[in-house]
């Protein structure tokens, strides 16, 4: 039976492109942030998706979206998943793919006549991206219960707008309690966004896991003062701590195994060339697949950026954004992935994911597997990001197979 399910793959294409248009930019990328307006209206192009398939379309307290195939029987659901919130710059691959390609397999099955043993969902979660609202992967967090929606509800985005607010603000704000479908097994297809397939030469990936992430906000306050009348020994540069903590926190990457570094915000107060910074802001975002690894490289960072706050004679305060253990998947369905992928003809390889997503939340609840597909160049969050028709339509493939084969188990 599972040889049989064959997602229409222009379909897919074609449906992929229209979720595009919406938030598109003139680089050729995409821009919906999550509870902006263009996620309000990705969600309703969604959401009109959903019930023309026949879904039972759910919204939670938090704005995941769920659709749900109703099986033969009752029990856990196998679920697929991803998001449709974007960065500010981002493309129109990630994310996206994985809940289009969702949308394809129901409109498959109902071309085909197909009612699947189990119940069957997918589910488009709210602010994956934590590029407006932390944490990152929101939706799935409170999904998998590690924060309450009353929790997230006070969330602020850099402007100060609130999260509970704009949920209600774009009609989202749902009353099914977030986690109400028990999960059999969870399967996201997603590009890989890195250059690892495309350079090995890879159709591929099966995702083994997800490496440790820690996001920290880092404030450093000091003085004031005239950048021409104030010799430099007098000064208390908040800028200069800064940019040591940045420099160190590159150093350690090349000293302890497997470590990323990136000081992605830097935001400057009172910000004029002939200032002396008072205070600037910034973060650090620090990964590794191994979770002592990167305790010890958080741990060498927050003592250095004390060293520096004194050396500049300025004071420090630093505050956790998110924080996420690595995950593993589920050994079985990672072999399933492979033996997919090979059975349709395509190479593979097994790919620890360098970014965070939705799956990893999900594996905490139940046996889950991620499908990647190459990212040309290695693109993404970057509005050229982009994989080509037959890698997408193959990750699909393999996607719905093993879920068919998981409804149906």
């Amino acid at each position: 039976m599972a040889s049989n399910i064959r997602i229409n793959g222009p379909r897919l294409l074609s449906t992929l492109m229209d979720l595009a248009s919406i938030g598109a930019t003139p680089e050729g990328g995409c821009r919906r942030m999550a509870l902006s307006e263009e996620d309000r209206l990705g969600r309703n192009w969604l959401a009109a998706r959903m019930r023309g398939l026949g879904l039972d379309m759910r919204v939670d307290m938090v704005g995941n979206i769920v659709g749900i195939l109703r099986g033969q029987e009752d029990g856990p659901a196998v679920i697929l998943g991803s998001h449709i919130d974007t960065v500010g710059t981002g493309g129109r691959y990630d994310g996206a793919l994985g809940v289009v390609a969702g949308l394809e397999l129901m409109a498959t099955l109902r071309d085909l006549g197909l009612r699947p043993k189990r119940d069957m969902a997918l589910i488009a979660f709210t602010n994956e991206e934590g590029a407006r609202f932390h944490p990152d992967m929101l939706g799935s967090v409170v999904w998998a219960g590690a924060m309450t929606p009353e929790e997230v509800y006070a969330e602020r985005d850099a402007v100060g707008f609130v999260l509970g607010e704009e949920l209600e603000k774009i009609g989202y704000k749902g009353t099914e309690k977030p986690g109400f479908l028990q999960a059999r097994a969870y399967f996201e297809l997603h590009i890989e966004q890195g250059p690892v397939l495309e350079r090995e030469g890879f159709r591929i990936g099966a995702v083994t896991g997800v490496q440790a992430i820690t996001w920290l906000e880092i404030t450093f306050t000091g003085q004031p003062n005239h950048g021409g009348t104030t010799p430099m020994k007098y000064r208390r540069d908040a800028g200069l701590a800064a940019a040591r903590v940045n420099l160190l926190a590159h150093e350690v990457t090349r000293r302890i195994a497997g470590q990323l570094a990136n000081m992605g915000v830097i935001r400057v107060e009172p910000g004029n060339v002939n200032v002396v910074p008072e205070r600037v802001i910034c973060t650090l975002d620090l990964r590794n697949p191994d979770d002592a690894l990167l305790a010890e490289a958080e741990a060498e960072i927050r003592a250095f950026a004390a060293e520096a706050a004194e050396k500049a004679e300025v004071v420090v305060a630093i505050r956790d954004l998110a924080r996420f253990p690595s995950q593993p998947f589920d050994e079985r369905l990672i072999a399933r992935v492979e033996s997919a992928a090979r059975a349709h003809g395509h190479s593979v390889r097994r790919i620890v994911s360098g970014a965070g997503h939705d799956a990893q939340m999900m594996a905490t609840l139940c046996p889950t597997a991620m499908i990647f597909v190459p990212s040309i160049g290695g693109l993404s969050h970057n509005p050229k990001e982009f994989s080509t028709e037959a890698d997408i339509i193959a990750g699909a493939n393999v996607m719905a197979e093993i879920a068919w084969e998981e409804a149906n188990a």
